[in-house]
Formats: C-alpha cells, sequence, structure tokens
C-alpha cells in the first residue's frame, strides 16, 4: 500500500459511514421531536426536550404489532422455502457438476435481475384463480422466487470450496450421496446457509410492492406497507412513522451483528478460487 493511502482509506471510509447513516440519524431525531418541535418553520437539527411518545404510540397500535409478526411469518416462510429448494440445487451445481451448469448459474442470475413490476399483474391475476390473495402464501410465494437465485449463488460458491475428501469419507462409511450432503456437507456450509438465509430473510422483511399488491387486509399486511399507510387524510404523523420505521429496521440490525461473521464468510467464500 502507497505512503499517505490510510489515512485516504479511512477518510472513504468515514465519509461511507456518514453517508449511510444520516437517514438513520435523521429518523432517530425526528422519532424523539415532540409532535409541536416537528412542524416547526425552518426545522430544528435536534430535539430540544427528548420524548418517546411516539415510540408509545406505535406500540399501543394494535395493527402495527400484528404487521410485524406478519412480516416475520412471511419472511421466515419465503426464507424457509428459497433455502429448502436453493439447498439441493446448489448441491447438484457445486458437486454433480451436470452438463450446463455455468448456463444454469446465468439462468439464475438472469431471473435475479428480472424487474419485479412486469410480474405484478399475472402473478395477481394467477393469484386471484388460486385463491391465495390477501394470504401469506400470496406474498411469501414471490419472495421466495426472487430469493432463491441468491440463494442458490452463495451455497454453490460455498460447496465448490469444501474439500472433496469430505464427501469421499462419508461415502466410504456408506453413507449415500444425499446422506453425505445432509449430515455432512451442509453443516459443514453453515456459514453459507447463515449468509444466504440472512440476505433472503432481509429481502423478504424490506419488500413493498409485492407485499402491497397482494396482501392487502391488516390480516396479512406486513409492516412495510403499514408504515405506508400511517399517513391520514389531514395530516402526516412524521413522529410516528420515524418511530416505526426504527422499530422495525431494529430486528434486523440485531441479527446482522450477532451473524456478521458468518455472514461475510458465505460471502467471500469462492473469491480466492480459480
Amino acid at each position: 500500500m502507497r505512503r499517505g493511502a490510510g489515512p485516504l482509506l479511512g477518510a472513504a471510509t468515514l465519509l461511507a459511514m456518514i453517508w449511510c447513516l444520516a437517514p438513520v440519524l435523521w429518523q432517530l431525531v425526528t422519532s424523539l421531536k415532540s409532535e409541536g418541535q416537528l412542524y416547526l418553520s425552518p426545522p430544528t437539527w435536534l430535539p430540544w426536550a427528548p420524548t418517546l411518545a411516539h415510540y408509545r404510540a406505535v406500540l399501543g397500535e394494535a395493527l402495527f404489532v400484528d404487521a410485524v409478526i406478519n412480516s416475520a411469518l412471511i419472511a421466515s416462510g419465503s426464507t424457509a422455502i428459497a433455502l429448502g429448494l436453493g439447498a439441493p440445487a446448489a448441491f447438484a451445481l457445486a458437486r454433480l457438476r451436470p452438463a450446463g451448469s455455468r448456463a444454469i448459474l446465468g439462468f439464475f442470475l438472469a431471473a435475479a435481475v428480472f424487474p419485479a413490476i412486469a410480474l405484478v399483474t399475472p402473478l395477481f391475476a394467477l393469484f386471484g384463480r388460486l385463491g391465495i390473495l390477501n394470504t401469506y402464501w400470496a406474498v411469501i410465494l414471490p419472495h421466495a422466487a426472487f430469493a432463491l437465485p441468491l440463494t442458490v449463488w452463495i451455497l454453490t460458491a460455498y460447496l465448490q470450496d469444501l474439500p472433496p475428501e469430505l464427501e469421499e469419507a462419508a461415502q466410504v462409511d456408506g453413507t449415500s450421496r444425499v446422506g453425505a450432503f445432509t449430515r455432512v456437507l451442509l453443516p459443514a456450509a453453515a456459514p453459507g446457509v447463515a449468509a444466504a438465509g440472512l440476505l433472503a430473510f432481509i429481502f423478504s422483511w424490506n419488500e413493498f410492492l409485492f407485499a402491497l399488491t397482494f396482501a392487502g387486509t391488516d390480516r396479512t399486511r406486513p409492516a412495510t406497507v403499514a408504515i405506508a399507510l400511517f399517513p391520514g387524510l389531514h395530516e402526516f404523523p412524521w413522529g410516528e412513522i420515524a418511530a416505526a420505521s426504527l422499530l422495525v429496521v431494529l430486528p434486523l440490525v440485531v441479527i446482522v451483528i450477532l451473524a456478521q461473521r458468518r455472514i461475510v464468510a458465505g460471502l467471500t467464500a469462492g473469491s480466492l478460487s480459480g
């Protein structure tokens, strides 16, 4: 590294952190302002007398609490499906190496970048015919479909890095190929599974378009849509919106902090392979 590059990298990192954290800090400041201070013009930067009234109002609203539970159920369901389908597919591509495996991975990549808005109308018609509109399944299935390509890519890269001796030793002991995958390779690929699962969970938790279109009732509406519906006819509750957005982000922050090592290990798998 060239002399003087260290301070430049440090400054760049600091600027990137400020850029990323600025919206979150602004939401935090907004959530702590009193109702009167929110509508001052020009606005003030910091709250004069911080208050938790907006948090109490949000947590006291049963519909918001139900929406957070709905988000957890939808994200958990879509993650389970993405991992349940993606792990065997990744095993086949990484260890069995069928003909055209690169083309198959390219197909998964193309599916991942397909615009979601183009699928709303056909999926709405399909789910209407199947009778699953305004149910959890109407949101879980498209979420799982969009999370599946990333799951396959991450797990394929991780499984390719595992030494073949693990699978060979299991087969020598009389374990079938499927048994070697479920009992040996899958546990050894835990960091990759954790990274793929967490990214699928975060995608589903934050997704808005499908949730808004396919979950139109209070019984199934997730938190992202519930927050968007906070504004009333004659007022815009900035404090409650800021408090609710931070409460929704908090579980993801905790999960990522606790599992950051597994996420990094899973995402960097294959980076040093040829």
